[in-house]
């Protein structure tokens, strides 16, 4: 009797055990996933799913209104983007394609007057401030996700297919990395 009894309920003991153990970005990247929702937006008028001739006409259009100019590399856009501090920021992206489609935005932001000894504008200040932007454009739902030291920190948020992430890349600047997680899965799967 006590066989049965311990048979028919220790399936849901694990389970409960299983989903305890799972962090909480993991739940969070389930249910999202599994919601079926499709969010593409982006921000400027792009979006992941994007064609690459759309990307550049819309950024070509910009240009034109002053809004976009080329960054300081061959393959980068920037953007003055109003920073929630008032800090004068630049803001340089530009897209990973497959199949000529946006799937991944990398995104990088830095102070304009960043200087190691200037405090005010130091990386940690500017992740502050990119995550607050983020949150203006995307809205709340961000959450902390660290390695056991705590020595890496990245903030997530995901609405269905589309995860960002913000995480300090150097000494003075911000990454932002906005994806459609589904197509990311999939080409890391495929490159194991």
């Amino acid at each position: 009797m006590m066989n049965r009894w311990f048979s028919k309920h220790s399936s849901i003991f694990f389970l409960l055990i299983f989903f305890s153990c799972q962090s909480e970005y993991e739940k969070l990247e389930k249910r999202e996933l599994s919601s079926g929702k499709k969010v593409d937006e982006l921000f400027l008028g792009l979006k992941l799913g994007m064609e690459k001739r759309d990307f550049f006409q819309t950024c070509w259009d910009l240009n034109k209104e002053g809004l976009l100019t080329n960054g300081p590399t061959e393959l980068s856009v920037e953007y003055s983007p109003e920073m929630p501090s008032g800090n004068a920021a630049k803001m340089r992206f530009y897209p990973k394609f497959l199949e000529d489609k946006i799937y991944l935005m990398p995104i990088e932001f830095q102070y304009e007057s960043w200087a190691p000894w200037n405090e005010e504008l130091s990386v940690d200040k500017l992740r502050e401030d990119v995550l607050k932007l983020m949150e203006e454009w995307y809205g709340p739902g961000f959450i902390e996700v660290s390695n056991e030291d705590e020595s890496k920190i990245v903030y997530v948020k995901m609405d269905g297919n589309r995860r960002i992430r913000i995480f300090k890349k150097s000494l003075s600047a911000v990454r932002v990395e906005i994806s459609d997680l589904p197509v990311q899965k999939m080409l890391s799967e495929k490159e194991s």
